[in-house]
């Protein structure tokens, strides 16, 4: 039964009925859920209808369930490039082409890849335009030429990907979950409230511009997100956290920018962000008069005055007390403070060898006597 949907799917897409094709690969897919050449074709599908976000990740399936699979390197090199995904789309079709070496297909859209990777970093390191002189805003398509099997499985037909007039495709029934996100300089915040899903069922991959989230729900059509974002990003430093009440993913951003949104809008210009350097000084107070004050030269005036103010009689015995208790070590800390309870206050010394092991005994002023208090 899948291999009649197959085929079908692939009459339709000879007679450029794309839409109709992924809903005919659909249906093959859910009868045989493990054929690679089901993904990679479905791929091929939506790269004709432009959904190239789906045909990553129709192409990311096929990887997984045959890695030695060239046509599905060649179909997510092939939409990486028409998403401006250079480095990704490189890196697939390298791999792609060591699975079939001898076909031209990789070689003419590696090529091409980097070209406009050298130019985007001739760009942003001396503002120079692209080879041809002129600053290219959206690059040529991709162009992939493929052989697809007819029905009969004899007769095989060269296509070009070119881009072709979007289509209305019929939405499966799936579950949806809100999500929102927010920004810092160095990273986006995306957050999708999916509450109970265990860490196995869900799916995140990044690419240079793209993410890609798949929630597997049980007895439901899973659950896809794939934006194309507003600024690249670093997919090796992002991160994945799944927790009970939502998906929380952490999208380090490539470069300094202000998102204005989460989704990639070619009428934005990028404006950077002004990261304040840190400063080692210490901020000075505000204060509640016109003008302000500097508080730590306040501070540091009052201390002054403090340590030079003169005091006379018990006032300045009891400095003098503290002054010498504050710079003690804990030996003479422990010794004044028990020579000066234990003599009810008549003596203070500072040697603990000496009052340690004794009890101090009252040494009262000439003409002065210890009494002993009752209560």
């Amino acid at each position: 039964m899948a291999e009649e949907f197959e085929n079908k799917a692939k009459e339709a897409f000879f007679d450029d009925d794309f839409s109709v094709a992924v809903d005919l690969y659909s249906l093959a897919i859910d009868l045989d859920p493990n054929n690679p050449n089901l993904f990679a074709d479905r791929a091929q599908s939506y790269i004709k209808l432009n959904s190239f976000t789906e045909a990553v990740s129709d192409a990311n399936k096929a990887i997984l369930l045959n890695p030695t699979l060239a046509k599905a390197y060649l179909r997510k090199g092939t939409a990486c490039f028409n998403l401006e995904e250079y480095h990704t789309a490189k890196v697939a079709l390298e791999k792609g082409a060591s699975f079939a070496p001898n076909d031209s297909r990789f070689t003419n859209l590696i090529q091409q890849c980097q070209r406009y990777i050298d130019a985007e970093e001739s760009d942003s390191l001396a503002g120079n335009l692209p080879p041809n002189g002129t600053k290219t805003s959206v690059p040529p398509v991709a162009a992939d030429i493929h052989m697809c099997d007819k029905s009969d499985g004899t007769s095989k037909e060269a296509q070009r990907d070119v881009p072709a007039s979007q289509t209305n495709e019929a939405v499966p029934n799936r579950p949806k979950y809100r999500h929102e996100y927010y920004q810092k300089p160095d990273e986006v915040v995306v957050t999708i409230f999916a509450k109970g899903i265990p860490a196995e069922n869900v799916a995140v991959e990044f690419g240079e511009q793209i993410l890609s989230v798949t929630i597997n729900v049980p007895g439901q059509d899973a659950y896809q997100y794939q934006p194309r974002l507003f600024g690249k990003i670093i997919p090796a430093k992002c991160k994945v956290v799944v927790l009970s009440t939502k998906i929380e993913i952490r999208l380090a951003k490539a470069e300094a920018i202000n998102w204005t949104s989460l989704e990639y809008c070619k009428d934005v210009v990028p404006q950077k962000i002004n990261v304040p350097a840190i400063q080692s000084e210490r901020p000075a107070y505000p204060s509640s008069k016109s003008r302000t004050k500097d508080w730590d030269k306040l501070e540091a005036e009052v201390k002054k005055e403090e340590k030079e103010e003169k005091l006379d009689g018990d006032a300045a015995l009891n400095k003098l007390f503290r002054d010498i208790y504050q710079s003690a070590d804990e030996d003479m800390r422990r010794a004044m403070s028990k020579s000066f309870q234990e003599s009810n206050g008549t003596v203070l010394s500072t040697d603990w060898k000496e009052v340690g092991s004794k009890k101090v005994e009252g040494s009262p002023p000439e003409g002065m006597e210890v009494k002993k208090w009752e209560y």
